[in-house]
């Protein structure tokens, strides 16, 4: 399959520092995700990712993501952050999600051998703008590092998709040629420990999407 005048968004997520954060957007990258989840690794204070936003440049989405967070919790980050995104990794039933009157994204443990099924996926969550296909089992939380088997994207979808979970810069031209994502989702890919960005490999992972992209338009 091959696309015209197409170009994969990317978000990088994660953030923890305000370098990494402005480098993002000289990059070309499309949203910055920061973590509130409690048990991440990677997790900032609201008032941490309040400062790190004057860093985004214009036109940089603010994505902010939770799991299981309480509704209090969600409530002071778009207080505090002004997030223009939300991503809701946990157990978060469609009325959560949309209680906030935002656009959110709703990510999909691909880990576990169940199959997914796009129809049951959007009649689950039919406000979401989009899902995020993760590598986590279910119950688990992302940034696990690993890929998962791209080939079981439930197909028949009518929302956009983002892939994550594992990927990298030795393995994003392959994952974007296989799925033909709208937009990719990276964090440890491009670390040289949890939470601090490697610039070389943000750098490198943004080439290999735009060479993905130019190998599948018309």
């Amino acid at each position: 399959m091959s696309r015209s005048y197409y170009r994969t968004r990317i978000k990088f997520c994660g953030m923890t520092r305000a370098g990494d954060v402005r480098l993002a957007g000289e990059l070309g990258v499309d949203a910055v995700g920061f973590i509130f989840a409690r048990e991440s690794k990677r997790r900032v204070a609201p008032a941490e990712a309040r400062a790190m936003r004057q860093a985004i440049a214009p036109m940089v989405d603010v994505v902010a993501l939770f799991r299981d967070n309480t509704r209090e919790e969600v409530r002071e980050v778009l207080r505090t952050v002004r997030p223009t995104l939300l991503q809701f990794h946990g157990d978060e039933d469609e009325g959560f999600c949309r209680g906030f009157n935002m656009p959110y994204l709703k990510a999909i443990a691909m880990g576990g051998r169940e199959e997914v099924n796009a129809r049951t996926l959007q009649l689950r969550y039919p406000s979401a703008a989009g899902f995020l296909f993760d590598s986590h089992a279910p119950g688990g939380g992302g940034g696990t590092g690993v890929a998962f088997d791209w080939t079981r994207i439930p197909s028949g979808l009518h929302r956009p998709f983002l892939l994550a979970g594992g990927l990298t810069p030795e393995n994003i031209f392959d994952a974007a040629v296989a799925t033909l994502p709208w937009g990719v989702d990276v964090s440890s890919g491009i670390e040289s420990e949890p939470g601090i960005k490697d610039g070389y490999l943000m750098r490198k992972f943004v080439e290999e999407i735009r060479r993905a992209d130019c190998a599948t338009l018309d």
